[in-house]
């Protein structure tokens, strides 16, 4: 019941809620101010806890429980502000307190007028009362612990925090939780046994309690169990807040829709912190009850005298019973993927290998289908753990590449495993044995599981890890098959059998275990000595190609010479077959010439040794000025030919041309 101080109801001694008043306003002023300063307190730790230890659950743990305790003091706000209007009622109805309307003061000389900056003083104080009146103070209270509620979780809130041994700290302050659990148990069992008549915000506020200890209570499960290798007590220390964000953001919500409410100070307010999430922590969990009672009370809307509303209810049983009965009998139909197999167990024992598609049979447990895959390609190297593998962050396709793609034998690689192998020092067969060499390498397996049902129902029954198997029968195999090999070996011409004699040894075993296992193809990705020893291995190889080299190059300069030497005798006999053959030449053409001449000279006679005269005369005369004279002429003027304006082709020899 409402009281409005103006009508019928302007006696309220006969009220408890009235009479009582002044207490409760006492008493949640001082819970409300002792939980506020915990919270405060709480959230100064979590920032020393994120300066100095930012990866562990304090921050989350501290700020959850201080928004939960903030939201349980903004409902003991929203509570005190009821209660103090109670008492203020009380006093106005006695005569004690009179009510005045709240007025903005005047300038303290009437005669001499404001100038601007007083009226602009008394207009933003004016518009400020106006407006705060409007809203109302407890409404401007809630918003803010509720936002600042919300902006705590929101920072606390980190999912990829990882578990952290606490030590004995952590004992200690998960004690000091239950200690406040304990406490607050007790406020909300005296709020929960506190009479309606006497004070109807009870029951509101201890369904805020019960958050706030639901808080404190998974906050000491996480800090008792954190440890480095749990992860959900880290999860479970942020997912705390999603409890007091519910009943934040609920409260938020009513805080914006009293705006739109109308308000007096003369009728009694009702309590705003009042909240539905709230109302679902309590055992037996009864959410439509309580849904129900909420629009009965809101409302006016009475569910119970709805016809289908009651129906539902009588029905819901059987109707549920029949939705489990059938979603348990259709346990029994199961599907298998294009990529998957499946194997039939009828009470326990495998029945059948099944193909993709729809199959029926016995519901659970009676019958079930193990899944098994068909045809999925694996790579797996021999030395990389599944820590390792799942681990590994994926690098962006157009970003640098990863240091795991470094390849240069001063890096070591996870994907390497050390193998020792016979060192080739020595010069005797025996001696090669007699000591051992260090390389790193990586091999890799592709496999799947068998295409058979016998594959598929060895792969399930007789092998419990097949990467790991795969692995340690690969190492056994590794360790015997290159304790006889030499690093040239590996290196050298065995390098392209080595794969294939590797991968039949690992088959052998696996069949002869009968895993079900089909190894497809084995790659050996690099063979190269220990990291520690590559400089060492860079050295005899740089000395030893250096070597290479200087051998080499003599061998050149040697061919070199070898080469120059056959060309100049080359040259040399050539020069001297070409003169001899020219000599020989010569001397056959001037016996040829001989020849001819005195043939000539036999047939000639006078006549050649003449012609021959002239031709001598005329190949010594060829640049010379001649002026020829006949002695047989004779007198004072004898008549004279210049010939030294005559050449050739003219032939002074010729007979029919002789001058005279």
């Amino acid at each position: 019941m409402r009281v409005d101080l103006d009508g019928e109801n302007a006696g309220l001694d006969g009220l408890p809620r009235f009479q009582r008043a002044a207490f409760h306003t006492r008493r949640l002023l001082r819970l409300g101010c002792g939980l506020a300063g915990l919270g405060l307190l709480g959230l100064v730790l979590a920032m020393f806890a994120m300066l100095f230890s930012p990866a562990s659950l304090w921050s989350a743990v501290l700020m959850n429980n201080a928004a939960a305790l903030w939201v349980l003091v903004a409902g003991m706000q929203s509570a005190y502000w009821i209660a103090r209007w109670r008492a203020h009622a009380l006093a106005v109805s006695h005569g004690s307190v009179i009510i005045e309307p709240l007025t903005v003061d005047g300038p303290l000389d009437p005669d001499q007028p404001p100038g601007w900056y007083d009226r602009m003083l008394g207009r933003v104080s004016g518009s400020s009362v106006s407006l705060l009146t409007h809203i109302g103070l407890p409404t401007v209270w809630l918003g803010g612990w509720a936002l600042l509620s919300l902006l705590v979780v929101k920072w606390a809130w980190n999912l990829s925090l990882v578990g952290s041994a606490l030590g004995p700290m952590g004992s200690i302050v998960g004690a000091v939780a239950l200690l406040m659990a304990f406490g607050l148990l007790v406020l909300e069992r005296q709020l929960t046994h506190e009479l309606t008549a006497e004070w109807p915000e009870a029951a509101q506020l201890a369904q805020l309690t019960r958050v706030a200890i639901a808080s404190l209570l998974l906050s000491a499960l996480c800090l008792f169990f954190s440890t480095p290798d749990r992860v959900w007590p880290a999860r479970l220390a942020v997912l705390i807040g999603l409890l007091p964000v519910l009943v934040a953001l609920e409260f938020l919500l009513r805080a914006i829709m009293s705006l739109f409410s109308p308000r007096s100070e003369r009728i009694e307010p009702r309590l705003l912190a009042s909240s539905f999430m709230a109302g679902l922590l309590r055992w037996p969990p009864q959410p439509l009850l309580a849904l129900q009672n909420e629009l009965h009370n809101r409302f006016g809307i009475d569910l119970r005298q709805i016809w289908a509303f009651t129906y539902m209810r009588k029905a819901f049983l059987p109707v549920l019973a029949v939705v489990l009965g059938l979603g348990w009998v259709l346990s029994g139909v199961h599907e298998i993927p294009m990529q998957g197999r499946g194997i039939y167990e009828r009470f326990g024992k495998p029945v059948q290998v099944y193909g993709p598609g729809l199959h029926g049979g016995l519901p659970w447990p009676f019958g079930r289908m193990l899944a098994v895959e068909n045809g999925v390609v694996h790579e797996l190297a021999t030395s990389v753990s599944e820590s390792n593998a799942v681990e590994q962050v994926l690098e962006p396709a157009e970003g640098p590449a990863p240091l795991s793609a470094n390849r240069l034998w001063d890096a070591t690689h996870i994907n390497d495993k050390s193998q020792v192998i016979a060192s080739s020092a020595g010069d005797k067969p025996s001696a090669q044995k007699q000591s051992f060499q260090i390389v790193n390498m990586d091999v890799r397996f592709v496999y799947r599981i068998g295409l058979t049902d016998q594959a598929a129902m060895a792969a399930t029954y007789n092998t419990a890890d097949i990467p790991t198997l795969i692995r340690s029968t690969a190492s056994r195999i590794l360790v015997h098959d290159f304790a006889s090999r030499t690093l040239d070996e590996l290196l050298g011409e065995q390098r392209a059998a080595l794969s294939a004699d590797i991968g039949n040894a690992v088959q052998a075993d696996l069949k002869k275990l009968d895993s079900g296992v089909e190894i497809l193809a084995t790659v050996v990705e690099s063979i190269h000595p220990p990291a520690g020893a590559a400089n060492a291995y860079h050295a005899v190889q740089a000395a030893q190609i250096g070597a290479q080299a200087l051998i080499s190059r003599e061998r050149g300069a040697a061919s070199e010479q070898s080469n120059l030497a056959e060309l100049n005798a080359s040259v040399v006999t050539d020069n001297a077959s070409a003169g001899a053959r020219e000599v020989l030449a010569t001397a056959q053409g001037a016996d040829l010439r001989f020849s001819a001449e005195r043939k000539a000279y036999d047939q000639a006679g006078k006549a050649f040794l003449l012609e021959q005269y002239l031709t001598q005369l005329s190949q010594g005369l060829t640049h010379a000025k001649l002026l020829i004279l006949d002695h047989r002429l004779g007198g004072d003027a004898a008549p004279t030919i210049d010939l030294r304006t005559f050449t050739l082709p003219a032939d002074p020899t010729a007979p029919s041309k002789a001058v005279h």
